[in-house]
């Protein structure tokens, strides 16, 4: 008999752990609390108006990229993605300037070395940089005990750092630190790994899907079913039974006993000790660990419902900073910065900017549409301080808007059940890697992670570590192949 999986949650990391076991033949049983599958993938329907919830643009698709083997393999390159202006794919806005980032590495390069003349070896060194990091990604998944030693490295230097030794001009570093709202810039922690892939796959290319991400999940969602597996919505998991040191079981909210010879959890790690919470082989040194790490920063959303043709379409991404902003420092009440992202299929642009739990923390008890009249006048506050931080890159955009709707870490927490609404999972630090950056293992040998939370976040992270998670399972040998396949 083929083992039974049973996996908890069904964001990203879930589904992709689901696809490649069922794939091997496994019983596989995906557990989801919430009526939805996709977690931050998820879409959602203002009026006419379909909105992403946390996903906005990818990098690295075609052929010889980065994500590319692992979409070919994920069966997900045949959806509508759009590619993003080569010449023009982010645009940086400090102030009253405007700086490009173009598609590739040499040309991105020089195409901020016309306005950096004097960097130009300096952009690169740093271009250079960022390449080898991509070029090595996969290097985790060859057989031997070394094999990510170059990412253990990298993991165990700073971001910061390097950026600073390696470009002189201060307005320059600026820029290179423009495009920060795909993960928490933060001098003291974030290691040089997770800045150099998350940069790189995107100087590969950078793409849009039409019609939301909602279509990644429900691809996978299709493929798993297709291939034996089952998919149960609605169904929390109150606890892991263990049995001499191993998972025997997962019991559900509806009372169900579900039986299981590997568990896999898609779920904050602080979550997974609380459904271990009865298990002897969870030591108390594990569990110091796993409660003292601490998650990044998350988002405010304002997702904006436009009248149709005032507002033209922009193949591209636009963040708009302070001239003053200090990008490098933790996230404060103040907006610093907004990321503007268009639709391709719809009259609709959301904005983003960084939030801290702290700032709606005081909400939280409180039932959503109960918050009270202070919590809606906060957002309305944010929303007008993202709208006069931006309204002179889009002058037309008060003109064009139809209606506004907000969304706070409170509500990433309620909808996708992020700890703490974290858009970029536990917050890894260059200076304690050991600590921070977690292995899909558990002390239960047969209980594994997957997500955001371990090794790299985003889509391109996330797949990653999928298939390090699956490849404990059926080994990597097995993974490398049909990846290669």
């Amino acid at each position: 008999m083929s083992e039974r999986v049973v996996i908890i949650g069904a964001g990203l990391g879930g589904l992709q752990c689901a696809y490649i076991l069922a794939k091997n033949g496994m019983q596989v049983t995906v557990l989801e609390q919430d009526i939805h599958i996709g977690g931050c993938l998820q879409t959602f329907r203002r009026g006419t108006t379909l909105f992403d919830t946390g996903f906005h643009y990818v990098g690295g698709l075609r052929e010889g990229e980065s994500l590319h083997p692992l979409f070919r393999y994920f069966n997900l390159l045949h959806l509508p993605w759009q590619m993003l202006d080569e010449d023009c794919f982010d645009e940086v806005v400090i102030g009253k300037r405007r700086f490009a980032y173009a598609t590739g590495h040499e040309r991105f390069a020089e195409t901020l070395a016309a306005a950096f003349p004097a960097e130009r070896d300096s952009l690169r060194t740093y271009t250079h940089f960022l390449k080898e990091v991509g070029n090595h990604i996969y290097d985790a998944f060859l057989p031997r005990e070394a094999a990510d030693f170059y990412s253990s490295s990298l993991f165990a230097r700073s971001a910061y750092e390097y950026l600073t030794n390696t470009i002189r001009d201060p307005l320059l570093r600026q820029v290179l630190s423009g495009t920060s709202l795909k993960m928490e810039l933060n001098r003291d922690t974030l290691p040089l790994y997770v800045f150099a892939q998350i940069n790189n796959s995107y100087l590969q290319s950078a793409w849009r899907l039409r019609g939301g991400g909602q279509q990644i999940a429900d691809s996978l969602a299709a493929n798993i079913r297709s291939m034996g597996g089952e998919l149960r919505m609605g169904t929390p998991v109150t606890d892991i039974e263990e049995h001499e040191g191993k998972a025997v079981a997962v019991h559900t909210g509806n009372g169900e006993r579900i039986e299981a010879d590997i568990v896999i959890a898609d779920i904050h790690p602080q979550e997974v000790l609380r459904l271990l919470a009865d298990c002897p082989s969870v030591r108390n040194i594990y569990k110091r660990r796993i409660q003292s790490l601490e998650d990044t920063c998350g988002m405010f959303t304002a997702n904006i419902r436009l009248k149709s043709g005032i507002l033209p379409y922009e193949n591209k991404n636009i963040f708009v900073h302070r001239p003053d902003a200090d990008l490098w420092h933790p996230v404060t009440t103040q907006t610093d910065s907004v990321m503007i992202s268009f639709y391709p299929d719809k009259d609709a642009i959301d904005l983003l900017t960084p939030m801290r739990w702290a700032d709606v923390a005081k909400w939280a008890d409180k039932p959503q549409g109960w918050r009270g009249e202070d919590y809606v006048d906060y957002k309305k506050q944010k929303v007008e301080q993202c709208l006069q931080l931006i309204e002179h890159r889009l002058p037309s955009l008060r003109s064009a808007i139809d209606h506004i709707y907000t969304s706070t870490p409170l509500t990433y927490y309620r909808y996708t059940h992020t700890h703490e609404g974290s858009a970029f999972g536990i917050r890894k630090d260059w200076r304690s890697p050991l600590t921070t950056v977690l292995t899909p293992k558990t002390p239960l040998h047969n209980v594994l992670l997957t997500g955001q939370n371990l090794n790299l976040h985003g889509l391109l992270g996330v797949s990653m570590t999928s298939v390090f998670t699956a490849a404990q399972v059926i080994g990597f040998e097995t993974i490398t192949k049909e990846l290669n396949t």
